[in-house]
């Protein structure tokens, strides 16, 4: 029973390259709103900002990058949500 218990402790840990911020690589301090082509990388299919892990953006971009993603969105840049019409 002790070896049993044993073998489900055992964890491989898988190491990966760690994401580096895509915004400091390309030297850009201000992030714009009217840029959809850089601000939808950072967008999933349901138009969910992407979260820092996911993406790899260091904290201050990240905060940069929330801001002008909801700048387009209220000036219909980009959507809020997907269109979805039910079936009648």
């Amino acid at each position: 029973m002790e070896n049993n218990d044993k073998n489900k402790r055992k964890k491989s840990f898988k190491f990966s390259k760690k994401k580096v911020c895509y915004f400091c690589i390309n030297n850009i301090d201000e992030i714009d709103y009217k840029n959809t082509e850089v601000l939808s990388r950072f967008i999933t299919e349901r138009y969910k900002i992407v979260s820092r892990k996911a993406s790899g953006v260091c904290a201050k971009h990240e905060r940069k990058l929330s801001t002008s993603i909801k700048r387009a969105r209220i000036m219909a840049l980009l959507p809020f949500t997907i269109n979805t019409k039910l079936k009648s």
